[in-house]
Parts: C-alpha cells; sequence; structure tokens
C-alpha cells in the first residue's frame, strides 16, 4: 500500500532501534490490555486484538513476556495520550502516548514535532475513528457483500494495484466483520485495528517531506510513543 499513513511502517523496522520501539509498544500494549481484564485472550477481547495488531510486527515470545508480566502481582500504571499537531506542508498529525509519566512524554513529543516545524493544533476533525482489515483474498465485490449482509457497519471497501484489499468499518464491528470474512477464508490480515483514519489525504514535497520524514522517524523511535497518523498520503 502507498499510505503509510502510521509510523509503524514496515521500512522503519530495519534498524534496531526502530524494531526495540515496536516491541516496547507491543509489550506495553498488551500488559495493558492484559491487566485490564483476565490475562487470557480467549476471553479478553481487548487483549485478543492487541495480540493480533502485533503479531506480525513481534516475535512471540514478546507476546507471551507481555502476558506473563501481567499475570504478576506487580501493577504498572500505564496512561494513554494523544496530542494533535499541524506539520510541515500543511499536514495534520495525531500523536497517541501510552506512559508511566504523562510530562516526559508530553515535552518529547511536542519537542520532536517543533523541531521540524510542527506545532500543536486541533487536527482531530480531519480523522476518523476506524477499525481498519488489510488483507488479500476474495474479491471486493464479494467481501463488500458478505459484509453488508452480514449486518457489518462498512465505510468502505477498496483494492489496490496488489489486489490487497482495505475494509473500513465501525471500530465496535471489527470482530464482526472478521467473523464475516473467516466464513470467505479470510483468517491473515496485514493489519487488523482500530485506528484514526484520514478524511482526506494530502501529498507534502520537497523539504517539508523530509522534515516530515525525519520527524515520523523520530517519533517511532520515542519511548512513550504509541501511534502516529497524519494525512500525507506519499511518505
Amino acid at each position: 500500500m502507498g499510505r503509510h499513513f502510521e509510523v509503524r511502517a514496515a521500512a522503519m523496522a530495519a534498524s534496531a532501534k526502530a524494531k526495540s520501539a515496536i516491541y516496547m509498544r507491543a509489550s506495553k500494549e498488551i500488559y495493558a490490555a492484559a491487566k485490564s481484564g483476565e490475562p487470557d485472550p480467549a476471553s479478553n477481547l481487548a487483549l485478543r486484538a492487541a495480540i493480533e495488531k502485533y503479531r506480525k510486527q513481534c516475535p512471540k515470545d514478546v507476546i507471551d513476556r507481555a502476558i506473563e508480566k501481567a499475570k504478576g502481582g506487580d501493577v504498572v500504571a500505564y496512561i494513554p495520550g494523544r496530542y494533535e499537531f499541524m506539520g510541515p506542508g500543511g499536514s495534520n498529525i495525531i500523536v497517541d502516548t501510552l506512559t508511566d509519566n504523562v510530562n516526559r512524554a508530553l515535552v518529547t513529543v511536542r519537542t520532536i514535532v517543533s523541531k521540524k516545524g510542527g506545532k500543536m493544533a486541533s487536527v482531530a476533525y480531519s480523522f476518523e475513528h476506524r477499525g481498519v482489515l488489510n488483507f488479500k483474498g476474495p474479491g471486493r465485490d464479494e467481501v463488500e457483500e458478505a459484509l453488508v449482509f452480514g449486518d457489518v457497519d462498512v465505510a468502505s471497501v477498496t483494492i489496490d494495484e496488489s489486489g490487497e484489499l482495505e475494509v473500513l468499518v465501525n471500530p465496535s464491528d471489527l470482530e464482526k466483520a472478521k467473523a464475516v470474512l473467516k466464513d470467505l477464508g479470510v483468517e491473515d490480515y496485514d493489519r487488523s485495528e482500530t485506528m484514526m483514519y484520514p478524511n482526506e489525504w494530502i501529498t507534502v514535497e520537497g523539504e517539508d517531506l523530509q522534515k516530515l520524514k525525519d520527524m515520523m522517524e523520530a517519533l517511532d523511535e520515542a519511548e512513550d510513543v504509541q501511534a502516529v497518523y497524519t494525512n500525507v498520503e506519499n511518505l
């Protein structure tokens, strides 16, 4: 896909530092999900969703260790945060954090963004909270028909040049959509999560594009950053 709008892009996983950041995000999110209920994905929907989200991005032992940690007596209080920015070239950026130190998270994120010409601004209006599924399998029309007849609240079903489908649904219908798709033989997803999805895409060029790429890389490696979303299509 050309829309690398979330910072956990495969290209950034090449460096050891970026991989370490991904593993840390996975560990924190899975730990927090396991602590929110039973540490068993069979009965804990949030935990199951977190595992599915990171299943292709980190080794199984990273996931298993986070669940085992949640079963212990110690409790780490991870606090979620969300920060909105206007970035280079008129880009809109949302940064989600999960941290045990809110002040540190805010200072880190704001410093990274401001160094590359960004500033805090209300931009959430340009995104929608969506359930997103990316996969290869049946044809677009077959998928869309099955989802509609399965009473799934579908926003869109698109297909790219490689034949990969992208399904956007109401976040509360993500698991229902997966159940419908399972009947079509779809069980393997490149992406399966809820996220902030742009209402419209823009392109950024030249120096602004390089500043944005540098910003995204720095945010990707920041300790407290959990996810980053932007409306720039050509990253």
